[in-house]
């Protein structure tokens, strides 16, 4: 009884912080204006400008998700075979980004990219012409990857930190050369890290808004900024929660690729 006692502040923080919440979204998505029920607002996703909004975040996050894995596996390497003083210098240096304001990291790419930031300043500076970066689909993609590179980073390395490296020698002194440690055993080991920073990169990337509005102007519209749009904007809820039960689509699929690659939850480190 006491142990139920004490679930008790639990239970009522995932009742109103979590089931309330998505009650309400099913409610909301799957009703009309006169409270009827309707599957219109999740069929308005194939809309032309709603399909173009999903499709172009759909791509943007691909890429973005792509770009962590290349910068994040190379850096996960390299955190392993560190000392232990330097290890744990290089995982703080990755994870102070996290510690600052979302907001005002993205707000620091907009003075980088800028027509007069930094970038074109240096390359004006150098005899170069300035470069039109900012309000483009790149500064949303760069903003992407430094926003979310650690949540890359961070699986790979744990999981490519419990690789024992006895197992490595034990390939080396079986005549296995560096490509061949690497393709059949740290890549394997290291599958779920992969999955788990895939997944943790590529979900928030694709219902970003704030990255999109800030770094985009406005003018590349995401399905992040369609959902907010219809919540704030239009005040159209039920098109809003309709869209955003689409989106739950995305995060289930991510669910169940992780609860096939990562049983054991090797890749969590949040």
């Amino acid at each position: 009884m006491r142990r139920k006692l004490l679930s008790a502040p639990y239970l009522v923080w995932i009742l109103c912080g979590t089931l309330i919440p998505m009650a309400m979204v099913f409610y909301y998505g799957l009703t009309g204006d006169q409270g009827g029920f309707t599957l219109s607002n999740i069929a308005a996703i194939a809309e032309t400008g709603h399909a173009k909004a999903l499709w172009t975040s759909v791509l943007l996050s691909l890429v973005s998700t792509v770009i962590c894995l290349l910068l994040a596996y190379p850096l996960g390497l390299i955190l392993k075979k560190s000392g232990m003083g330097q290890k744990g210098l290089l995982v703080f240096l990755f994870v102070l980004p996290m510690w600052m304001n979302f907001l005002l990291r993205t707000m620091a790419w907009q003075v980088l990219l800028e027509k007069k930031g930094v970038i074109n300043t240096i390359l004006q500076s150098l005899g170069f012409s300035g470069l039109r970066l900012i309000n483009t689909p790149t500064a949303i993609v760069m903003g992407m990857v430094y926003d979310f590179l650690p949540f890359m980073v961070m699986p790979i390395y744990n999981v490519l930190a419990k690789i024992d490296d006895r197992v490595i020698e034990a390939a080396r002194d079986l005549g296995a050369n560096n490509f061949q440690v690497f393709r059949y055993i740290i890549l394997p080991l290291s599958v779920p890290g992969i999955v788990s920073g895939v997944t943790m990169v590529f979900v928030p990337a694709l219902t970003t808004f704030v990255i999109s509005n800030m770094l985009g102007g406005g003018k590349i519209l995401l399905i992040g900024n369609v959902i907010e749009q219809e919540f704030t904007v239009g005040n159209n809820w039920h098109l809003g929660a309709g869209l955003s039960l689409v989106m739950m689509i995305f995060i289930l699929v991510s669910m169940a690729f992780i609860a096939k690659f990562d049983k054991n939850g090797e890749g969590n480190t949040f």
